[in-house]
This record gives C-alpha cells, structure tokens and sequence, in this order.
C-alpha cells in the first residue's frame, strides 16, 4: 500500500507538531506585518474622513481612529514581545474585532445598514485572513465575528434602513467572506505541502534519498493544477533585500508556462550565506519540479552541513538532481552557479552565465567566465568543479542573471546579448539596487517585445 505525503503527514503526530511550531512563526510574521500596517493606515484614513464626511463627525471619528491606533499598538507590542503559541489566531479574531468595531460605530453614526461606510469592513477581512497564513476554519470563524460586530450594534441601535440596502450588504460581506475562506484554504494547502516537502529532504542522507521518492509522489499534488503552478513557485523564492554585508534584490518574471529559472537567497542557521542562480532546460511542469528539487536539495545539504564550499554542495546536490531526472524518464539538465558570501569576497563555482562585476572604484564592468559541467548531466562534479575566490570591495555590484536576458531577441532578430546589459549596469549602477533591477528588465522587455523565456536577475552589492 502507499501513502501520500498528505497520509504521511497524518499519522507522524511528530511532523504535525513540528509543522504546527512552523505555522505558528509565519502567523506570528504576518501578524505583525498586519498590525504595523494598521498603526500606518488607521490614522491615515482620517484624511478621508475630513474629505469625504460630515464636519461634526471629524472629532468623533478621529477618537474612534486614535483609540483603535493605541490598542492595535498594544496588540503588535504583545505579538513582538511573545513567542508563538497556539492562542495566535485570537490575535488575529482581536484585531478584526477592534477594527471591525470601529467601522461598525462609523456606521451607526452615518445611519445605521444604509451607510455605505460598511465597505471598509471588506478590507479588514481580505487584509487578516489574506495576509494571515493560518487555517481555513479561522478565515471563516473571523468573517462570522466581524459580520455579526456589524449586524449587532446596528441592531441595537434600531435606524430606519432599506431592506434592499442590508440584503446587497449583507451579499458582498458574505461573498469576501467566501472567497477569504477559498484563499486561505490554498494558501495552507500550499504551506503544508512545501513544509512537508522540506521536512523530508532535511535531514541524513539516507532521509534525503528516501525522501526523493516521496519528492516523486507529491509531484501531482504539487503540480496537479496549472493554474496552482505559479503561485506554488513564486511562493518559494525568498524576499530577502539583504543578507550579511550584501544589499539583494531580485526579480524573475516566468513565461506563460511554469519556469525553470532558479534563484535562492539562503542565510543558514550555522551563520553562512549563500546565494545561487539557475536554469533548468526547457519549460513546463517538469522543469519546474526539477527547479524546486534543486532549492529544496541545495537548502538541506547547507543547512546540515558546515564549512562545505560551493563546489562540494553542487557535487552532493547533483546526485539527486540527476538520479530524479532519471526516475521522471526526461533528459533535462540544469545550469547553476553557486556563491559563499564572505565579507569582502565571494566563493563561487559553477556553470552558469558570465559572472558580471561592476567595480565601482574603477566604474568598469568586469566578466569572469564560469567553468564546470551542468547538473543532471555526469554522476560525479568532482574533478571538474572548482572554486574561485571573487573579491568584493564596498560599493561592487554582481549582476547574475539567466538567459532570458541575454538571449531575448527584437523583432530583426537581434540578440540583447552582453554589451547591452554591460552598457546598462554602467550607466545605472548609482540607482538603488531595486530599481537598478526594474530598469534592466524594462529595458530587455522594451526590446524583446514578446516575451519568449523566463527572465531572473539577482543583484548583489557589498554595503560596507
């Protein structure tokens, strides 16, 4: 008989309560997102009011905005200063509640169910169950709380209203509700899956070979929907602007297609930083799987291991890239380059794109070609991986890229190829590193017209 990862998750009480701790502390991550952004957007709302409202209800509502600003910095105080537990989502219920009723109040001064002011209650329920990575069941307890917030003190206070304006209300509320609780319920499908998926491949060896059949198995679920495809894939790459000494930014933007393009932004537990960049030939299902297996295998062996160079991850990480290219019965490859951050240099190995330095001292691009073999091609990297020493002086910027780039073509037919990129990083290198990345995409797109690869640029610059 077999299980799914999903049976597997089921009966191990251990990987459910590991996963349990997990989900707590990306609750509790967004819960403070969430409630920094109320303490900035409660106030700022006020300008609206005065704008929009009636004068004699300025005062009023402005205590209304100010007391629900004092208590959601109270909440965000309790959340920074504790440390995940189950009782999380209680915050979350807290939060839609002080908020709901402040809008509910607004309302009831405004006249009650025929106030069209009841629409901010829409936001409180896509911004805390969108933005909150937690159960289905809490979306949907939170959408029934501040629905019954709203019909309760308008209720009470019994003001005249169309029944028609309460029905078309009452709809729109319901229907966020509805399609809160459907988001919610694929984001944790989501977060389950990659957590499982992640938990299988961290560990000895033998687990990450065991793991890779199950790796196998979950493909349909990961895969299954086309429609899932990208946002499983976009939902696993890092949003790190920086990491050590390193300022980072990144942006890739996929074809129509699921992509192959690879990028990872890692800051281990042990204290190293890496940074990678990749290509897996081809598009599709099965080039983004072999994607996600190369992060997932590349993320356990540096988190398990210490003091590895980049030559010798890529040697393990091969292996398994290559051995379930093998099983999937495809013959795609995978270029990667793989970077050790230190503070003022780089350790680097791989095949992948010229490596592009921008000197800011001499203010010239330097190219570094890269050498090795691709992943998924030979079984054993180790003769022919090397590790280069790259060093770093404050202010350089590394340009990393995939083909995409280079290789988009204008409607002549013309390669964007090096020279233009080098002539870009040139003339731009002062912007900040983010729109430095904006301005090479809208220029390859500018000229490529239609997009015909996946593009990834991940920028790096020593900060000093």
């Amino acid at each position: 008989m077999q299980f799914t990862l999903k049976d597997k998750v089921i009966m191990d009480p251990k990987v459910n309560d590991d996963f349990e701790i997990y989900l707590q502390g990306i609750v509790r991550e967004w819960m403070q997102v969430l409630t920094l952004l109320c303490m900035i957007l409660i106030p700022f709302f006020l300008l609206l009011d005065y704008y929009t409202q009636p004068p004699h209800l300025h005062l009023r509502f402005a205590i209304y905005r100010g007391a629900t600003t004092v208590l959601v910095i109270i909440e965000y105080l309790l959340i920074r200063f504790t440390h995940p537990n189950r009782s999380y989502p209680m915050h979350g219920y807290i939060i839609s509640s002080m908020i709901s009723l402040m809008i509910v109040l607004m309302t009831v001064d405004l006249g009650g169910f025929n106030s069209s002011y009841y629409a901010g209650l829409m936001l409180v329920l896509m911004a805390v169950n969108i933005l909150l990575s937690w159960r289905p069941i809490h979306s949907v307890v939170n959408g029934f709380l501040v629905l019954s917030i709203y019909l309760g003190f308008n209720i009470v206070e019994d003001q005249p209203f169309d029944p028609r304006i309460i029905v078309n209300n009452l709809f729109f509320l319901g229907s966020t509700i509805i399609i809160t609780a459907a988001i919610s319920w694929v984001r944790f499908k989501l977060v389950r899956s990659e957590y499982l998926l992640r938990a299988e491949l961290v560990g000895t060896n033998q687990n990450l070979d065991n793991s890779r059949a199950e790796v196998l198995r979950a493909r349909d679920a990961l895969w299954g929907e086309m429609q899932l495809a990208k946002m499983i894939q976009t939902a696993l790459l890092p949003r790190k602007t920086s990491i050590g000494r390193y300022e980072v930014a990144a942006l890739m933007v996929p074809t129509d297609s699921v992509g192959g393009d690879y990028y990872d932004i890692i800051d281990a537990p042990n204290g190293e930083k890496w940074v990678g960049i990749g290509d897996v030939s081809g598009h599709g299902v099965e080039s983004g799987l072999i994607m996600m297996m190369a992060q997932t295998a590349i993320q356990a062996i540096v988190q398990q291991k210490k003091m590895l160079n980049p030559s010798e991850v890529l040697n393990e990480a091969n292996r398994v890239i290559k051995e379930n290219i093998a099983r999937l019965g495809t013959d795609r490859y995978m270029t990667m380059m793989l970077f050790r951050l230190e503070d003022n240099y780089l350790v680097v190995s791989g095949k992948h794109m010229d490596l592009m330095i921008y000197r800011a001292q001499e203010k010239k691009v330097e190219m570094i070609p890269t050498t090795g073999s691709w992943l998924g091609i030979v079984d054993n990297l180790g003769d022919v991986l090397e590790d280069h020493r790259v060093p770093m002086s404050v202010g350089d910027i590394v340009l990393l890229y995939t083909d995409g780039i280079t290789e988009a073509r204008n409607q002549s037919d013309e390669l964007f190829g090096e020279e233009r990129l080098i002539k870009l990083l040139e003339s731009n290198a002062k912007l900040p590193l983010r729109q430095l990345g904006t301005e090479i995409f809208s220029k390859v797109t500018d000229f490529e017209k239609v997009q015909s690869d996946d593009m990834t640029i991940l920028l790096l610059k020593n900060k000093g």
